[in-house]
C-alpha cells in the first residue's frame, strides 16, 4: 500500500471500528434482554402461582365455620330468646372455636343487625352491642345465602376477610327466613409476613381497583390508578375501607410486553427509581387480583455482563486483525529482503554443498559398514533368542525322558487291570450277567480316564511358553510340578512337606516356564535324594513385600562348598557321568532372570540344598481376567 493511501485508511478505520464497537453492544445487550426477561417472567409466572394458590387455601380453609357454627344447638337456643339467657357460655365457645381455628373473630348478629354474643366479649374493643347492618356478608346471609366481605373493621381497624353464614331456627319451613348471621373474621397479616422473605412485591387488587394487601405496608390502602371523587364517595359509603383517603400508588406503565406482562415503575413511595416486571394474576373466587412485580435488576446485570462479555471479544478480534495486519505487513517486508537475499544464499550454499561433498565421501562408507554390523548383530541375536527357546524345549524334553520310566508303569497298571476287566466283562457278556457286565465296563472307562489325565500331564508340560508375563497362582504351579513326579516320590517314599504361609499367592510369571523350572528344581531334589533314608522334600512359599519367594528343599547331601559359586554354569554338573548334561539349573536360572526374577542356592536346615524363587507379585483382582484356572483346565 502506497503511503498516499495510508491516511485515508487509518480514517475509515477510526471510524468503522468504534461503529462496530457500538453495534455490537447494542445487539447483545438486547439478545441479553430478551433472555434475561424471558427468565424472569417463568420465575415470576411460578411464584405467583404458589403465592395465589397459598392464599386462597389460606382463607378457603375457614370458609365452613360460620356455617358449622350455625347449626350448633346452643347458638339456636340463645338466638331464639337473647334476653332471657345468659350469653356467657356461648362467648366462650365461640371463643374456643376461635382459637382452635386460628382465626381473629367469631360473632353472632341477630335479625336486626346487633350483635348478640362474641368470641372478644372480655375484650374493651368487643364487637357485642355493635350493629353491622350495613355490611354486605350480612345482608347476603340475612337474605339465606353465605356471604364473603373483605375491608377494615368497624371498631378494630384492622383488614380481615370475613365469611357469613345464616342461621335458621326453623329449618323445617322452606319458606322461613333467617333469624340471625353468624360471622368469622380472619387476619390477613400472616399471609402477608410470609411474603417478606421473597426477593419481589405481592399485591392483591380487589374489584375496586384498590390494593387490599400488599407486602410493602406503604402500597396498602392504596387506589392502583387515581380515583374520582364520584368513586370515590361510593366506596366511603360502603365503609369497606372506613375513612382511608386511597391515594394514588404511583403506578405507571413503561412498557407492556403482551396483554398480561408490563414493565412498569412507581412514581412516589418505597419502590419509585426502579423498574419492575409485572404479572398478574386473577383470583375469581375472591374477586380480587394478584400481581407480583419482579426488580429488573437480574435484567440490566444481565444486560452488562453481555456488553462486557461482547465488548472484550470485539477487542480480541479487532486486536488479532490488527496484528495480522501488522503480520502481513511484516511478512511483505521480509519477502522483499528475502528475494534480495535469496541469490547470494543460493550461491553460498552450491559452495557450501560442493565442499561438504567432497569431505563426506568417508564418512557415508562408514555409515554404510555400520549399518551392516548393526543388521549382522541382529540377526546373531535373532538366531541365538530362537536357540535359546529350543534349548529351553529340549531341557524339558529331557526332562521327560527322565519322567517316561514312572510314567510307563502308571500307563501299563492300568493297562492290564483293562485287559482283565475287558475279559470278565465278555464272559459275564456270555452268561447274560448285565449288571456284572456293566461294573466291568465302568471300571475299564474309570481306568482310562486315569490314563487320559496322565497323557495329558505330559502334555502339558511339553507345550511352548507364552510371549508375555501373566498372573500364576504359585500353588497351582507347585501342584502340578508334583503330579508329574508321583510315581518317583511314592517308589523313593519321600515325605512331601508344605510350607506355605500364604496358600493364596499370585505372582507376575509365564505358567509354562514357571512350571518348568520347578520341575527341574523338584527332579533334581529327588535324584539327590535317591541314597538319602527318610528323604523329606520341602515346598513353600511366602510374601515379603511386592514380591513373592517360592522354595524347594531337600535333606540331601546339599551342595559343595566349591560348586555354590558354579552351580549355575551351563554344562557345569555334580552329578555323576551319564546322569545328566548341567543345564538344567542353568536354564532355570535364565528363565527366572527373563520374569524379572531370581533364582539362589544355598542349604536348608536338613543339610541338603535349597533353591529359592523370588518374583514380583501379580495383582490378586485381575486373577480372573489375568489367567484362566490352572490345573485340569490344561488337559
Amino acid at each position: 500500500m502506497t503511503s498516499r493511501h495510508q491516511p485515508r485508511t487509518r480514517t475509515l478505520l477510526w471510524i468503522l471500528v468504534p461503529a462496530g464497537l457500538a453495534l455490537c453492544l447494542w445487539q447483545a445487550a438486547e439478545l441479553a434482554r430478551e433472555a434475561a426477561l424471558e427468565t424472569l417472567t417463568r420465575d415470576a409466572e411460578n411464584e405467583l402461582r404458589l403465592s395465589a394458590a397459598g392464599l386462597t387455601g389460606y382463607l378457603s380453609r375457614h370458609e365452613y365455620l360460620p356455617e358449622l357454627l350455625a347449626s350448633r344447638e346452643m347458638v339456636k337456643r340463645f338466638l331464639s330468646a337473647p334476653t332471657l339467657q345468659d350469653a356467657l357460655p356461648l362467648n366462650r365457645l365461640l371463643d374456643r372455636f376461635r382459637d382452635t381455628a386460628d382465626v381473629s373473630d367469631i360473632y353472632l348478629i341477630d335479625r336486626a343487625g346487633d350483635t348478640l354474643a362474641a368470641s372478644n366479649y372480655h375484650r374493651v374493643d368487643t364487637f357485642i352491642g355493635e350493629n353491622y347492618g350495613f355490611r354486605p356478608y350480612y345482608q347476603d346471609a340475612i337474605a339465606g345465602r353465605r356471604g364473603r366481605f373483605h375491608g377494615l373493621g368497624v371498631v378494630s381497624g384492622d383488614r380481615g376477610y370475613y365469611f357469613s353464614a345464616p342461621v335458621w331456627l326453623d329449618e323445617a319451613n322452606p319458606s322461613a327466613k333467617p333469624d340471625g348471621v353468624m360471622v368469622v373474621k380472619v387476619l390477613l397479616d400472616p399471609i402477608e409476613a410470609s411474603w417478606q422473605s421473597q426477593d419481589s412485591e405481592l399485591l392483591v387488587i380487589d374489584h375496586d381497583d384498590v390494593v387490599f394487601m400488599a407486602s410493602q405496608p406503604q402500597l396498602r390502602l392504596r387506589a392502583l390508578h387515581a380515583l374520582d371523587a364520584k368513586r370515590r364517595q361510593q366506596l366511603l359509603d360502603t365503609r369497606r375501607y372506613a375513612d382511608e383517603p386511597l391515594e394514588a400508588s404511583g403506578l405507571k406503565t413503561i412498557e407492556a410486553l403482551d396483554d398480561n406482562t408490563l414493565l412498569v415503575g412507581f412514581d412516589e413511595g418505597p419502590l419509585a427509581g426502579r423498574e419492575y416486571l409485572s404479572l398478574s394474576r386473577p383470583l375469581p373466587q375472591l374477586r380480587w387480583d394478584m400481581r407480583i412485580l419482579k426488580p429488573l435488576t437480574a435484567v440490566t446485570e444481565a444486560q452488562w455482563l453481555a456488553m462486557l462479555l461482547a465488548g472484550g471479544l470485539y477487542g480480541i478480534l479487532v486486536l488479532g486483525g490488527g496484528v495480522g495486519w501488522q503480520r502481513h505487513r511484516l511478512r511483505r517486508e521480509r519477502e522483499r529482503f528475502a528475494t534480495r537475499e535469496r541469490d547470494t544464499l543460493a550461491r553460498a550454499r552450491d559452495e557450501l554443498e560442493r565442499n561438504v561433498a567432497s569431505r563426506t565421501k568417508d564418512l557415508v562408507a562408514t555409515n554404510e559398514r555400520l549399518s551392516a554390523e548393526i543388521e549382522e548383530r541382529r540377526r546373531t541375536e535373532d538366531t541365538l533368542r530362537r536357540t535359546r527357546d529350543e534349548l529351553v524345549q529340549a531341557a524339558k524334553l529331557a526332562v521327560l525322558g527322565q519322567l517316561a520310566a514312572g510314567i510307563n508303569h502308571e500307563l501299563n497298571q492300568p493297562l492290564a487291570a483293562i485287559r482283565a476287566y475287558a475279559e470278565n466283562a465278555r464272559a459275564f457278556l456270555e452268561r447274560e450277567r448285565l449288571e456284572q457286565t456293566d461294573a466291568n465296563l465302568a471300571q475299564i472307562v474309570e481306568l482310562t480316564e486315569r490314563m487320559a489325565d496322565i497323557s495329558a500331564q505330559l502334555r502339558q508340560f511339553s507345550r511352548k511358553s507364552g510371549d508375555r508375563p501373566t498372573a500364576v497362582s504359585a500353588a497351582s504351579c507347585i501342584d502340578y510340578a508334583l503330579r508329574l513326579f508321583q510315581t518317583r516320590l511314592r517308589d523313593q517314599e519321600v515325605a512331601v512337606i508344605h510350607d506355605h504361609s500364604e496358600p493364596d499367592l499370585w505372582v507376575l510369571a509365564d505358567l509354562v516356564r514357571l512350571e518348568q523350572v520347578l520341575v527341574n528344581l523338584i527332579g533334581n531334589a529327588l535324584q539327590a535324594m535317591l541314597d538319602t533314608p527318610s528323604p523329606r522334600l520341602t515346598l513353600g512359599m511366602t510374601r515379603q513385600g511386592d514380591q513373592a519367594l517360592l522354595w524347594v528343599g531337600d535333606n540331601g547331601p546339599g551342595i559343595p562348598d566349591d560348586a555354590s559359586q558354579r552351580i549355575f554354569e551351563p554344562f557345569y554338573t555334580t552329578k555323576a557321568p551319564g546322569s545328566g548334561l548341567g543345564l538344567g539349573l542353568s536354564i532355570s536360572a535364565r528363565i527366572v532372570d527373563d520374569l524379572d526374577g531370581h533364582l539362589a542356592a544355598g542349604r536348608s536346615t536338613d543339610g541338603g540344598a535349597l533353591f529359592t524363587i523370588t518374583l514380583p507379585l501379580a495383582d490378586q483382582a485381575a486373577d480372573a481376567l489375568s489367567h484362566p484356572p490352572q490345573g485340569d483346565s490344561h488337559v
